[in-house]
Parts: structure tokens; sequence; C-alpha cells
């Protein structure tokens, strides 16, 4: 096994930080008491996409570089690229095995353009497509040796639930090369939010609900759906997640910030029963704002977290938690640092 070394620097923030109440919602002008967290070894911390200080780096190239490009040249190129980022992912899972890490998010455009309608291509047409399958090979037994969980989470362009039928169609098929990603690389999860409300919320929700309904069962096995921060809560989504039997991924940072009626244990329960019937671990989001509770918009990320935004009700659970930082995977042994989870 590859072990990697990473240097670590403290937080430089002010320490200070605003309440939040039982039911998440930010109280202005008031300081939050820290948490006193046990039982959290049960608890995977997961890294997103890219590094901070580790030299491991994915490569993208755009459509107009590969248009005027001859096919077998475009082809060449980006297997290159494909090549080498299929190789980082090999690198990313064996950083994280080596520094108790348990989950990474891959990276959405791993092979660049691959879905673009005038340069997009298929993994068989690519000279390197033999070397990548077995890339990938070690990247599934690697991840099944040390426990990691891998996942992809599409952006925000990707939506389902939209009233154009040309929009619902692009996402289909960016969702179908996530989920050939996700069976090279052995992921078990795709996780993509509901998008907009387009004037009409439940509308948009039946929408969303049909259109998963009609996806191809690998597909739908790997899904799940997260609460945003602007047009869906937990108590929107929950009830699409328990009637189609999808896990939701529990964004607490935007659960904050777009507030309903559900307490945060409610909704964590709700949660952990939807990944139970799935027979999966539950999957979480943490983050703290940019700019506290109180200054501004609360919706940008910090470059680290800080460990009283550390929900309480999770202490207890085995659960997954990606950490979307800025400071990537410092901001992880920071926090598992400020949690005593790791050695100063």
């Amino acid at each position: 096994m590859i072990r990697l070394m990473v240097t670590t620097r403290r937080i430089h923030g002010k320490g200070i930080y605003d309440a939040i109440r039982e039911r998440t919602y930010p109280l202005k002008g008031k300081k939050m008491a820290r948490h006193n967290l046990k039982n959290l070894k049960k608890i995977r911390f997961g890294l997103c996409c890219l590094f901070r200080a580790e030299p491991i780096a994915f490569r993208q190239i755009t459509a107009k570089t590969l248009q005027p490009l001859p096919r077998a040249e475009q082809l060449a190129r980006v297997s290159e690229i494909c090549l080498h980022n299929t190789r980082g992912v090999l690198a990313a899972l064996c950083y994280v095995a080596g520094n108790g890490i348990g989950a990474f998010r891959i990276m959405t455009p791993l092979f660049p353009r691959y879905t673009h309608p005038e340069v997009g291509y298929q993994l068989a047409e690519l000279p390197d497509a033999e070397a990548i399958h077995r890339l990938g090979a070690e990247i599934r037994a690697l991840g099944k040796k040390h426990d990691i969980r891998l996942s992809f989470h599409p952006d925000q362009f990707n939506v389902l639930s939209s009233p154009r039928p040309e929009v619902v169609a692009k996402t289909i098929r960016e969702l179908e090369y996530q989920e050939m990603l996700a069976e090279l690389v052995g992921a078990e999860v795709i996780n993509i939010h509901a998008g907009g409300i387009y004037g009409n919320k439940g509308e948009a929700l039946a929408r969303l609900q049909e259109t998963i309904q009609a996806l191809a069962p690998a597909i739908r096995n790997r899904l799940t759906l997260e609460n945003d921060d602007v047009s869906y809560s937990p108590a929107d989504l929950l009830p699409v997640c328990e009637n189609l039997a999808i896990p939701m991924v529990y964004d607490v940072h935007h659960h904050r910030c777009l507030t309903d009626n559900l307490s945060e244990p409610e909704v964590t329960e709700r949660v952990v029963a939807l990944w139970q019937r799935r027979g999966q671990e539950p999957y979480f989001h943490l983050s703290s704002p940019k700019n506290g509770w109180q200054s501004g918009s609360p919706r940008p990320h910090a470059d680290y977290v800080d460990p009283a935004d550390f929900p309480t009700c999770w202490q207890d659970l085995s659960a997954t938690v990606d950490i979307e930082a800025k400071a990537k995977e410092l901001a992880i042994f920071q926090l598992q640092r400020d949690l005593g989870l790791r050695k100063k």
C-alpha cells in the first residue's frame, strides 16, 4: 500500500460561532456552546474530489480544443487524460486509505467531454481503454480492501425535475455516464439535487418522481437526492425519497440555510431509515459558513469546519460525513483533531 504524507496547519479563524437551535434555525447575536461529542469513532469522514496540499491532480480539456482535431486525434487526447485521471483516483484512494479518511467523492468530469454532442465518445473507443479497465479493477479492489466508500455528485445543471424534455434527456445521458464510471470504480452513490421549482414546487416534485421511476435500474440503484439551500428542504424531499425508496443525502449546512419544520434529529432518523432500506450506511454532508451565521449569506463554505457545527445527533451513528470545506484534506485532519479523533 502506498502511504503518502501531508502537511497540516491549524485553523486561523475567529473561534466564535452563532447558535443553532434544536430546529436548526440560526440565532443571530448569540454564541454556540461547544459540544461535548462522544462516540464518534464510527463516523467516517469523506474527502471531496480535490486536494489542497497533496500533489494529486486531475486534468481537463475543452470541447473547443477538441473540435478542430481529426477524430483519431480527439480520441488520443481524451484517452491520455482519462488514463491520467483514473490513475489519479487510484492515487487518491491510496492516500485516503493511509491517512484515516474513509470516503472519497470522485470528480464528475473524470472522463472530460464524455457526453458532449460533438466530441463525446465511449470508453471502448479510447486507445487506453484496456489500461483504464485494469486501473478500475485495482480501484475496486483497493476500495474493498480498505472499506473506502466512493461516490459521485453531478453538478447542479443536471435536473430531472425540469419542465423542458431536452434538459431531462441531457441529464439522463449524464447519469448514464456517471453510472458507467461508478461501475468501473465500484462507487455506490450518485447524488443529485432536485433542481428548480419552476413556479410550482408540487408540479416539479411530481415530474421528479415520474422521471426517477422511469430511470434504468442500474441508475436508480445508486441514485440519491440531496436537500439544497435554495429550493428544496428535507421536508420537501423526504416524502419523495420515502415514496421511491431512494436514500437522501442530508446536508445539514443546507438545512440550516433553508429551514423547515423538521429538527436535525428528526431528519437524521428518517434519513438513516431510508439508507437502512438499501442496506447501506447513511451519507451526510457537513460544512461551516465562510462568514459565520451572522455576517451576510451563510451559504458560502469556509476553509475549515467548526466542531460546534457537527450535529450531536450524529455522534452515535455509523455514517459517512463528506466534509465540504475549501481546505479539503487539511480540513478533515483539523476537524478530526478538534473532535479528539486524531493526535495533535
